[in-house]
């Protein structure tokens, strides 16, 4: 599909699809945890609306899906063994259903895509390892000079087997010293990652203000996290991601992605709590096409064909819905010691959302 050439990335999104954002972001919290008849929720096969959705069989997944999930889970020195890292995976299903919605075709859901080990695997990687790569700037760089923690030993106490992350204890000590000390004050490491971090990106960093990527080479994407969503999504390439990270009462504006240079679809992993993703195109005619999910830890969606440029956002983040093996990270994680390592963040998942936003940028 060619580049659409009448898209401004700052235009404003239509009111018939702005009106639907608004209901769920205004709706009851009680009516949330019953089957609302407009939120989409597919994480049962008895909640499917086939008058929205039917069983695609265009997107296809790789037939082994367990070696693709072991292959990420073995990676990386991080002390998982091929028995550990099979006996995790256990029971997990070989195939995943994957839905389209009918109104808007090139949209379509994977609902438990992901297993729990490799959320949590996914975790450690993006918010211990990447979060401390000063490469991978975050929103708080904007009006913060960030310092970065210090690598630690990790496992047997091998020296060479280190890890630089925020979560550490000695990295409580930290102060963020504020670009303008009239406008903001300095915070601190627990400030940090409880309240003021709201995305990073990986690979291509994009300009939030200027909506563009910068002309500069981007740094390396995550080869690990590269291989996975490159083997899972193989007519996309992982060149430019954006990490958003909510709390309940957070939400994400209606947008659309414009600013790659070609038209390859866009993917996101959804990881915590749930949440209510709205998307929708405007007709010509002036008439809206709008779906609202319920998206569950370990979903994925893809955004392609006419799908690709459509308005979409998360009005909603429900609040008490992260997983029970999720919910204690990263006191629980997927390397050895991490009960003790980062007990003083036990809990601290149980209250986020985590979009994993990935994108191809060139052609």
């Amino acid at each position: 599909m060619a580049i659409p050439s009448n898209i401004d990335a700052h235009a404003k999104p239509p009111a018939a699809i702005k009106e639907v954002y608004k209901k769920f972001q205004k709706l009851d919290a009680a009516k949330l945890d019953e089957q609302h008849p407009d939120l989409l929720d597919l994480s049962s096969s008895s909640a499917r609306n086939d008058d929205l959705v039917q069983v695609s069989h265009i997107r296809e997944l790789p037939c082994d899906l367990r070696q693709v999930f072991l292959d990420f889970l073995t990676s990386s020195a991080d002390h998982i063994t091929s028995r550990e890292a099979r006996g995790n995976l256990h029971g997990h299903q070989q195939r995943t259903t994957v839905y389209e919605f009918k109104i808007l075709p090139g949209l379509y859901i994977y609902p438990s895509l992901l297993p729990p080990a490799v959320q949590l695997a996914l975790l450690d990687k993006l918010l211990h390892r990447d979060l401390s790569n000063p490469q991978h700037k975050t929103n708080v760089h904007m009006h913060y000079d960030v310092p970065y923690p210090a690598s630690t030993p990790v496992g047997d106490g091998d020296s060479s087997a280190s890890r630089s992350s925020f979560f550490n204890s000695a990295a409580m000590d930290l102060v963020f010293p504020p670009k303008d000390p009239n406008t903001h004050k300095a915070i601190t490491t627990s400030q940090f990652l409880s309240k003021k971090l709201r995305w990073m990106t990986l690979g291509g960093q994009y300009d939030w203000t200027a909506k563009q990527y910068p002309s500069t080479a981007p740094p390396p994407f995550p080869a690990d996290v590269k291989g996975l969503i490159d083997c899972l999504f193989p007519f996309m390439k992982a060149e430019a991601a954006i990490l958003n990270l909510y709390a309940p009462g957070d939400t994400l504006s209606l947008h659309r992605d414009v600013s790659e240079e070609c038209s390859a679809p866009l993917v996101s992993v959804s990881l915590g709590c749930d949440g209510v993703f709205v998307c929708g195109l405007e007709g010509a005619d002036g008439q809206a096409r709008v779906v609202a999910m319920r998206l569950k830890s370990g979903d994925a969606v893809v955004m392609s064909g006419e799908a690709r440029y459509a308005w979409h956002g998360v009005p909603r983040v429900v609040a008490g819905t992260c997983p029970e093996f999720l919910g204690e990270w990263p006191s629980r994680g997927q390397t050895d010691g991490d009960v003790e390592r980062f007990a003083m963040w036990k809990g601290w998942m149980a209250g986020k959302r985590i979009n994993l936003n990935v994108r191809q940028m060139f052609a």
